[in-house]
């Protein structure tokens, strides 16, 4: 028997009947009926942030680290135009996000009226889908739909846009299994010619490199570990994507670190030289490839990727394989095996010592001599005394700081990594951090964080306050716009335009007044003692960490490079020059 039910209500028992458990959110007017129904239930947590972009970026940051969809509930009008930043950087990251609009009556849209505003036509571009629904009894169904479209395939943000009369309107519910998801049916297998035809080159590859993104975490644990099974067995050495740090363990003997514009030094030599580049969920973006038309000349090149219109979209690759990495690498190991999992193991070797010559640059390397805390030496102490703790979630915000925490800080396993990508969004961190304190309360939840990012949505820690959530906020305060700083020095005749704030808060006060802890360290000899008084924190933290205001963050391959021309930092420089045919600008 169909039951009857309210749209208000049809929207809190779909959510109940996909598994949610929170729903992060800003109530209004156009959304009042659903609120009255979370009022009258206990199921579902709902999360009051201070900011409907805060909303979505938390409820990414439940996603990345559960992978399982995150929700978000906004009014109409500002409430939906405030969740679009977050709805881009999902799409972009490929984040699997639902997002529920209020909207006028179905009567009053098209009439200016109060807080309307075109959700479905403002947000087409920055949805995998999205819906307007202007009649209640399909309201159900269209919620199930939106749970399947974001999850599979490529995932991503979908958006319902619920006027406020289907949501007083009665109507038959429709459950899960009766909803209409068939016609959505992403290709998953990939074309097993094409397999073997990798599998061929992988026996035969005298310079191979395995380049993963973070396709492979959205694929699901399993990736994770049929790819740690591949590079185990063939010996190939792996880089990744910022996306994709975790898949393969920062620990393994084959990790060659990340690549990229501010990649390790041999990671972005073996892409340059490498005869065989396996691709397995990445996107050939603009931070990777750098100058395309020198981008690793003379390479066979295979992609493996879930979405069709990534394949030859910026590289022209020379087997493509299109289908869900999980099971695209199963089969490939079959394959490879059936075949006795051959490698030409003496070329391998030889290439390994090439790549041990470009390792002893040591690109990472810093001296920390001087009073003032170098940025690189904050984050190595902090990895260092959080190495251990297996519960432990890294976010970032956007900026030096991130690529800091990319190179210095190490992921073991996928999920425990949450950082703005493809958008490369100022303020996402910290409501990350507490979406992802909110679904794992238990855990080590740290945000690095630059001051500027930090206070684009510094609103949020009123949310991790009311809700006790005890995310540290680590902050490398360098008074300073660190990248767009770096930039106009290297690249813009050091015209520092508007790269700084003469106005910055006194964060130790900033915290105390919203009711948290604040610490300030400035000297490197009190550094981890002032890190493990965070840590041992039971509450939210704003750790103030004063470090150099001109440092620069290296290796970097200057825009519109190769990469083999990378600028390198002055303790590496002269170990470069003698070790490699890189050019360093």
């Amino acid at each position: 028997m169909t039951r009857q039910m309210t749209g208000a209500k049809m929207v809190i028992q779909a959510l109940k009947d996909q598994g949610v458990d929170v729903v992060f959110g800003y109530p209004g007017g156009a959304v009042l009926p659903i609120y009255d129904e979370i009022f009258q239930q206990n199921d579902i947590r709902h999360v009051l942030v201070r900011h409907e972009q805060g909303a979505v970026h938390a409820a990414e940051g439940y996603a990345r680290s559960t992978g399982k969809p995150g929700v978000c509930l906004v009014t109409s009008g500002p409430g939906a135009t405030n969740a679009v930043t977050g709805l881009t950087d999902a799409l972009m990251d490929s984040i699997p996000i639902i997002v529920l609009t209020g909207q006028v009556p179905t009567f009053m849209i098209g009439n200016d009226a109060f807080q309307e505003a075109d959700t479905v036509g403002i947000t087409r571009p920055c949805t995998k889908h999205n819906w307007l629904v202007r009649e209640t009894e399909k309201l159900s169904d269209v919620i199930h739909q939106a749970f399947h479209v974001a999850t599979n395939g490529r995932p991503g943000p979908v958006l319902v846009d619920i006027p406020k009369d289907v949501q007083f309107a009665s109507a038959a519910y429709t459950p899960p299994g009766k909803a209409r998801t068939a016609h959505y049916a992403p290709r998953v297998k990939g074309d097993i010619q094409a397999i073997t035809d990798l599998a061929e080159l992988i026996e035969k590859a005298e310079r191979p490199v395995f380049y993963t993104g973070g396709g492979v975490i959205n694929s699901g644990p399993g990736a994770s570990h049929l790819l740690r099974e591949l590079v185990g067995a063939t010996g190939f050495p792996i880089t990744s994507t910022l996306m994709g740090l975790g898949a393969y363990p920062a620990s393994g003997e084959h990790w060659l670190g990340m690549l990229g514009m501010h990649g390790l030094y041999e990671a972005n030599l073996a892409m340059h030289d490498c005869d065989l580049m396996i691709n397995i969920g990445a996107r050939f973006d603009d931070r990777i490839t750098g100058r395309v038309d020198s981008f690793s000349p003379g390479s066979k090149k295979a992609h493996i990727d879930i979405d069709p219109s990534s394949i030859n979209k910026v590289i022209h690759v020379d087997i493509p394989i299109i289908g869900d990495v999980g099971h695209v690498l199963e089969d490939l190991l079959k394959v490879w095996k059936s075949r006795g999992r051959k490698t030409n193991k003496e070329a391998v070797a030889a290439w390994w010592k090439k790549i041990g010559e470009w390792k002893k640059v040591d690109c990472l390397s810093f001296d920390q001599s001087g009073k003032t805390i170098l940025p690189q030496y904050a984050l190595s102490r902090l990895e260092a005394l959080t190495k251990d703790r297996k519960d432990r979630f890294i976010c970032t915000e956007v900026g030096q700081h991130q690529m800091w925490a990319a190179q210095y800080m190490g992921f073991e396993e996928p999920n425990h990594w949450m950082t703005s990508g493809g958008l490369g969004t100022m303020g996402y961190g910290f409501p990350s951090s507490v979406g992802v304190q909110m679904a794992h309360p238990d855990a080590l939840v740290i945000n690095v964080a630059g001051e500027a990012s930090w206070l684009m949505n510094m609103q949020e820690m009123g949310t991790a306050v009311q809700y006790r959530l005890a995310v540290k906020q680590f902050i490398l305060n360098n008074e300073r716009l660190g990248m767009v700083r770096q930039w106009q020095e290297l690249l813009h005749g050091e015209r520092y335009s508007q790269s700084w704030s003469e106005a910055l808060p006194d964060f130790v006060k900033l915290a105390e007044a919203f009711g948290a802890k604040g610490i300030i360290c400035s000297d490197p000899a009190d550094l981890d003692d002032a890190i493990m008084e965070m840590l041992n924190h039971d509450g939210p933290v704003i750790f103030d960490c004063l470090v150099e205001k001109h440092e620069n963050c290296f290796p970097m391959i200057p825009s519109g490079e190769p990469h083999n021309k990378m600028l390198l930092g002055a303790a590496s420089t002269q170990d470069a020059i003698g070790s490699s045919g890189a050019v360093l600008v």
